[in-house]
């Protein structure tokens, strides 16, 4: 019988279906259901070898067990088969022999095909070659696999259908599983190191009556039942930091949040954000704990905190480089500067730099644009940049030693911005000022700005306590500890052009 279909022209693939839709309808003539409802698993493949890892070879056990996996290899050897089973966990051989299963089962596992999902039941034995396998007395197909596998070697070796088609590429692409084993483990230590802290985690609203908490563009949707607008939220921040003014104290939520923006290897519509906030801290007290969490989630990911940055080896546990952002500019461009400078005088050094300076841009703005041609690409270690100008940080609280900046830091690493985290604004007088600011500059052209949200204003009028709060680009993270090079393979399903059918 045909093993899998090497060469998947469009002829080749409706001959291969044809022939296995078929193989479906001879199933159910006999009366077999090739879609059964369910199947007792006493092991999973890893609990198998995990409890067999000294049996020596040509061993056979009393251990009996039943499994459940798809088939990925299968060859006949006469009165033999040897299988390849894959679950969620691992691969394990199953071993047929005609002898033991006899003619009838021999010849129906004979007949399954690549992709089959199969339960089986049998005794746990290692071949003379000592692998692992399962001696077979009984199998039940599953679920029959209509489409043949991608290429059994290569699995799918074009990049945008191994995105669009992720079910696929998880079935071949081992380094796929493991990305997102290591996403899920980064995860789970984030809601640990959290949950140990005294943090709460909590849900807040996606559609929002204003697009606050960071300056991007937001997704406009409309409700029809009340007839108003509404966007998909472009972060989490004012919904959490309105539950520190209700008394909560310690808040996080790991979300979706979703911006009208470019698609690039660093950045898809909807990523996930870890947000956090605690009451009587401030950006320091959020500088360790960001160093915690980070290098709690590599160990509990990888089992090491050391990450490959450039292909060179950092350990996250060493402590990481605290910097202002001015200072950073002056050592890139040997110019000092400060947002107290004149517009002028900043806009020549821009543009001297190569950096375009837009109409609604004050000085602020102006340095952060500095910092991002000459000096982002370069922080590869792990770098907390601080200080930010008060322009660029409506909802931060300026700096206690210079009223030009603010108590914020943004974390790079591999020259990608990871994390943001603020000293929080909790006047509301000076919050509305800032609010206004960003009115006026979005009414001067600016699509990113935001607006009054007179809401959390009424919030902050209740009373804040003093506030540390952090935002962490997840998918960002799992990049650096899995070692990705793309944001889309981080993303089960990343955002992609329409497919034409």
């Amino acid at each position: 019988m045909s093993d899998e279909v090497e060469e998947q022209g469009a002829g080749g693939l409706e001959q291969e279906k044809a022939r296995r839709l078929a193989a479906l309808d001879a199933m159910r003539s006999k009366g077999d259901n090739p879609y059964p409802y369910r199947f007792d698993r006493s092991h999973s493949l890893a609990d198998i070898r995990a409890e067999h890892t000294e049996l020596e070879a040509g061993s056979e056990t009393q251990s009996h067990v039943s499994v459940a996996g798809r088939i990925m290899l299968k060859r006949d050897q006469g009165k033999l088969i040897f299988a390849t089973l894959q679950d969620r966990t691992d691969a394990v051989q199953l071993f047929v022999s005609k002898a033991v299963v006899g003619d009838e089962l021999f010849d129906y596992i004979n007949d399954l095909d690549l992709g089959d999902w199969v339960g089986a039941t049998g005794k746990v034995m290692t071949t003379r070659k000592g692998e692992l396998s399962i001696k077979v007395e009984s199998l039940t197909l599953l679920s029959k696999a209509v489409r043949p596998m991608p290429d059994k070697w290569h699995g799918l070796t074009d990049t945008d259908t191994r995105y669009r088609q992720r079910y696929a590429d998880l079935i071949g692409n081992e380094e796929s599983r493991r990305m997102f084993a290591v996403r899920h483990a980064v995860i789970a230590s984030f809601r640990r190191t959290l949950h140990e802290r005294g943090f709460i985690e909590v849900e807040t609203p996606v559609l929002h009556v204003e697009a606050g908490g960071a300056h991007a563009r937001p997704f406009l949707t409309h409700h029809n039942a009340l007839d108003m607008p509404l966007y998909l939220r472009i972060a989490l921040e004012l919904h959490l930091k309105r539950l520190i003014v209700g008394g909560m104290e310690r808040v996080y939520e790991i979300g979706r949040v979703f911006r009208n923006e470019g698609i690039s290897t660093r950045h898809n519509p909807e990523f996930t954000m870890m947000e956090l906030y605690q009451a009587f801290a401030d950006y320091t007290d959020i500088m360790d704990l960001t160093e915690t969490l980070f290098v709690n989630a590599a160990i509990d990911a990888t089992g090491s905190s050391v990450v490959t940055i450039d292909d060179v080896q950092v350990d996250l546990a060493q402590p990481w480089r605290r910097v202002r952002m001015i200072d950073l500019v002056k050592e890139a461009t040997g110019v000092e500067v400060h947002p107290s400078q004149s517009r002028e005088q900043l806009a020549e050094l821009a543009v001297k730099h190569g950096v375009k300076v837009e109409k609604h841009f004050g000085p602020g703005k102006i340095i952060e644009e500095l910092f991002e041609a000459t000096c982002e690409a370069s922080l590869r270690e792990p770098t907390f940049v601080t200080g930010h100008p008060v322009e660029i940080s409506p909802l931060a609280r300026e700096d206690r030693n210079d009223p030009f900046l603010t108590e914020r830091f943004e974390l790079f690493v591999g020259g990608r911005e990871l994390a943001n985290a603020y000293s929080e604004l909790n006047d509301p007088v000076v919050q509305r000022a800032r609010f206004e600011d960003e009115q006026k500059q979005k009414e001067a052209g600016n699509a990113e700005a935001g607006t009054v949200d007179e809401d959390y204003i009424r919030a902050l009028e209740y009373g804040m306590p003093p506030t540390g709060g952090l935002g962490i680009g997840m998918d960002r993270l799992v990049m650096l500890i899995g070692g990705a090079q793309s944001i889309r393979d981080v993303i089960l399903f990343p955002t992609l052009r329409s497919e034409v059918f």
